[in-house]
């Protein structure tokens, strides 16, 4: 594994040429960060538009012919199609993006994730076109997938290449703030919706998320036309050291650091889907609570994250990117069990406090999550190497994660099985991140 520094790692000074150029421009740094903010805003719109909808209709629309929790089972198995698709992702945005740079990749993965979820806007349903429907909304969320496998990390690597080094934690974590953003905006676009009569809402409302997102792909396509290429990969292109084959290098010279870094995400997607996408179905189906409630439970941790996660960046800027990610995992696991205590209550109030109590957690992990993957490889292969991390650590740590509790739940009495869940997941992020940043020195 490569142990250099992020700034030393091509043949001239890019620490140096990169912090001159940003520190010159502040109005570009912003556009710069605006840039992957909204961009994975978008990719998270799209995303969580999907998740809120299976919980919600789409069993009863794609999946009529089964049991509602069958039904419900089956809607939640597109989050795992997509899952699938990030893999493949990224091994073609990041072969090309460290081939042919960071922006170009940025502008297509946008492209792609927006003219799928556009795509589902408009699908006919079981009614209309049978088993086609079910079949054409598994093919659009890999195809979603397969855009987010590409997307995060070259938004990472588009502010952190620019970034000043001792504001790398801070600039590096807008990408996942992008998570909390995208999240609020979907989640008030279907509370609004909510008002609608069920029947009205099941036949056309639940389109409108997945229609509005041509706009927003819109917005940040311009913003993205108008950026320019990082340093890092300018000085690569022009020294001419660049990789034949980035993935096989990657395979062959990197898979340590990749295998470590995606195992670190396992816990950062276990809580994740406890916060903020089977929360619904939970509270709504086996606790009793609205689904209003839920939605606005949802939208109370998105805010907190929002905040939350780039203070977690800044914390990475002072004590290093171990330490803060660590302790995330630590107020994981020690929440893990007190969070569903509080949930199952029954009580509102004592719902809000469990869901925000771990939200602090996640904020921790997933707020360094962009600079530890980025610090973790050379510049030549970053982009294919830490998008692989996270497309492999989401199929092992995110894929089959609603499904899996859906099980627990059914198997075991109450919610202990999933919080052990979590915990689990805690111990093995913990040891990766050790052994990750123990070999990055």
């Amino acid at each position: 594994m490569d142990a250099t520094p992020l700034s030393e790692q091509v043949p001239s000074s890019v620490g140096k040429n990169q912090q001159t150029e940003t520190n010159s421009q502040p109005s570009r740094m912003r556009a710069i960060v605006a840039s992957s903010l909204i961009g994975t805003t978008i990719e998270w719109f799209d995303f969580f538009a999907y998740s809120t909808a299976a919980a919600l209709v789409l069993n009863a629309l794609f999946f009529p012919t089964y049991d509602p929790v069958v039904g419900t089972v089956l809607a939640f198995g597109g989050i795992a199609v997509g899952y699938f698709g990030r893999p493949l992702g990224s091994v073609v945005f990041g072969h090309f993006g460290d081939k042919i740079g960071r922006k170009s990749m940025l502008v297509i993965s946008l492209i792609a994730m927006g003219g799928a979820t556009f795509a589902i806007g408009l699908l006919p349903t079981y009614e209309a076109i049978g088993v086609a429907a079910p079949i054409l909304l598994m093919v659009l969320r890999f195809v979603q997938g397969f855009a987010l496998g590409g997307e995060w990390g070259g938004a990472v690597l588009m502010v952190v290449e620019h970034s000043p080094e001792k504001k790398r934690g801070l600039f590096g974590s807008a990408p996942q703030s992008g998570l909390a953003l995208g999240l609020t905006l979907s989640t008030l676009t279907f509370l609004a919706l909510g008002q609608l009569p069920d029947d009205d809402f099941a036949s056309w409302g639940w389109r409108i998320p997945f229609l509005l997102s041509a706009t927003l792909v819109i917005v940040g396509l311009v913003i993205r036309l108008k950026i320019s290429e990082t340093p890092a990969f300018k000085t690569l292109r022009e020294s001419g050291t660049r990789v034949d084959m980035p993935i096989v290098e990657t395979l062959r010279n990197h898979w340590k650091p990749v295998l470590l870094a995606a195992l670190c995400f396992a816990n950062v997607g276990a809580i994740f889907y406890a916060l903020f996408t089977f929360s619904i179905t939970y509270g709504t189906t086996y606790i009793g609570l609205s689904r209003n409630t839920m939605l606005l439970v949802a939208v109370a941790c998105s805010v907190v994250a929002f905040f939350g996660i780039p203070v977690a960046g800044v914390l990475s800027d002072r004590f290093g990117r171990r330490a803060v990610f660590m302790t995330g995992i630590v107020l994981t696991i020690v929440i893990a069990f007190p969070m569903f205590w509080l949930i199952d209550s029954g009580s509102v109030l004592l719902t809000v406090t469990g869901y925000l109590l771990a939200t602090v957690g996640f904020c921790a992990s997933y707020g360094t999550l962009g600079v530890l993957y980025a610090e973790a490889f050379t510049v030549s292969i970053r982009y294919t190497g830490m998008s692989l991390a996270l497309g492999i650590g989401t199929v092992l740590g995110s894929a089959f994660v609603p499904i899996i509790y859906l099980e627990l739940l059914s198997i075991f009495d109450g919610s202990w099985a999933i919080s052990l869940y979590i915990v689990l997941t805690g111990v093995i992020s913990a040891f990766a991140v050790r052994a990750l940043t123990a070999d990055q020195g």
